[in-house]
């Protein structure tokens, strides 16, 4: 007799984890299978964010920029620091320890909430009377039953044809975070989220960083605005970054990895470096969920198929997060997650798609939510923009950080705030102010009538959306 569960989630990471904490706390008998390992061979629940995604990597960029403000910043507050050095295998292992604290985190939280946990990979074996059974294949192999199931299985790194991952000189995003020392010259193909942050890492390290894009705009889903300056501020620190690139042969061998290519001009180019890491995107992650058993229906692009409730082609079938249409962010398959397990115990759970926060944890961080200047422009919306620089704001000048600006879009004729865009110091945590607003149909106007303290980097939006009617105060 197989053990019988109301909700069963196949995945431990934002999505899963979360969803089985919701739907205990709503009364449900839950489980959660997952078959991440830690270095010992037991569990680390939290999916690739907490493993080797947004937990290690903000790890690693917070030890770099102490290195790069030990050695580039500290002077000019009359701080003399001499014989500057970075212990690389320190450097990593404080990088797992934090992640362990995660993992430890995640397992406590499920027994608190009296989470039955499977440590494995679970897969679809049949439907049940009354729901499906589901096998775990960890240590032992069993069969569970439940009611509801919620699929969180996440994403994996999209590999580019022809050059598997190696993870020693060819990296995906788990590869990238393990580099043993600092690789003297460090290639990237794709300037996405991870390759930006990665790249930021070692350069501040002291590697030499080219990053190869195909497209020929940088960050193209980012407002443009914000692209440019941050382009500039990257360039500005060495990052090279190539535009409008063909990648052709790439061949690793012991030594390194030589990648040829042709530029926008079409001229025909070799980079060659010690480590390369391959940031193009995500794949949605159904490896071994043995879909056929049951039906549940998959799109072109291997996402589980949904719909705007999270439910999949099969009745008490859901699916949350990376492995479903979205965006592939944590906190968008945490709000799902939440959302799935309210409506199975019959109450309306709810995600607003137009107000899930952005943020690249670069330096200058960018950060921004709702639309951007060029799709308001696109979808013929007429809007006022207002934009303040923190070079005119106190704190950030105290900071020693000036770089980047606010900027706010909102209606033409109602003033609802459209989009707010950030690049600069901690806009990964002044996003949330416009994420707020937003979400309660606040006007460029609420904002800059309520009282920001001073002196404080939030300044700077209250500022924003004081330049929506030209009126700013410090600029």
């Amino acid at each position: 007799m197989s053990k019988q569960f109301d909700v069963i989630v196949i995945g431990g990471g934002p999505g899963g984890y979360i969803a089985a904490i919701r739907a205990a706390q709503l009364g449900f008998n839950v489980a959660c299978i997952d078959e991440w390992k830690n270095a010992a061979g037991g569990p680390a629940p939290g999916g690739t964010c907490t493993n080797v995604g947004c937990i290690p990597s903000k790890a690693l960029l917070q030890s770099s920029e102490h290195f790069n403000h030990a050695n580039h910043h500290f002077a000019e507050h009359g701080i003399e620091v001499k014989g500057v050095s970075m212990d690389v295998a320190k450097m990593i292992a404080r990088k797992n320890s934090v992640v362990k604290q995660n993992n430890d985190g995640i397992l406590y939280l499920l027994k608190k909430n009296k989470i039955a946990f499977f440590h494995g990979r679970g897969s679809f074996v049949k439907v049940a009377e009354g729901g499906y059974d589901i096998k775990v294949a960890g240590a032992a192999e069993e069969v569970i039953t439940g009611k509801q199931i919620i699929i969180a299985t996440g994403s994996n790194a999209r590999a580019l044809p022809g050059t598997p991952f190696d993870e020693v000189n060819v990296l995906s995003n788990d590869g990238a975070l393990n580099i043993g020392a600092v690789p003297k010259k460090l290639g990237l193909i794709g300037s996405g989220v991870i390759g930006l942050e990665m790249g930021s890492v070692w350069k501040r390290l002291g590697s030499e960083v080219t990053i190869l894009e195909g497209l020929p705009v940088f960050l193209g889903a980012v407002d443009e605005g914000v692209a440019k300056e941050a382009h500039k501020a990257f360039t500005k620190q060495g990052l090279k970054i190539e535009l409008g690139v063909k990648v052709g042969e790439i061949k690793n061998n012991k030594k390194g990895v030589s990648v040829a290519y042709t530029n926008a001009k079409g001229e025909a180019q070799t980079l060659d470096v010690d480590k390369l890491i391959i940031s193009i995107g995500r794949v949605p992650n159904t490896i071994g969920l043995n879909v056929e058993a049951v039906g549940l229906a998959l799109d072109e692009r291997g996402a589980i198929v949904v719909d705007g409730d999270c439910k999949t082609n099969l009745p008490g079938v859901w699916a949350v997060g990376d492995v479903v249409r979205g965006p592939m962010l944590a906190h968008k398959a945490e709000e799902e997650g939440v959302a799935v397990a309210e409506r199975i115990a019959g109450q309306h759970g709810h995600v607003n798609f137009n107000t899930i926060p952005w943020v690249i944890y670069t330096s200058p961080e960018i950060a921004w939510v709702g639309r951007t200047e060029q799709q308001l422009k696109a979808d013929g919306v007429a809007y006022k923009a207002g934009q303040f620089p923190f070079l005119a704001n106190g704190r950030a000048r105290a900071l020693g950080d000036t770089t980047g600006f606010v900027k706010f879009l909102a209606d033409a004729k109602t003033d609802e705030i459209l989009g707010v865009h950030i690049v600069g110091p901690q806009a990964s945590e002044l996003i949330s102010e416009a994420v707020v607003a937003m979400e309660f149909k606040a006007s460029a106007e609420d904002i800059a009538r309520i009282c920001h303290a001073h002196p404080s980097l939030s300044e700077a939006t209250k500022e924003a959306a004081l330049a929506v009617d030209k009126r700013t105060l410090n600029f």
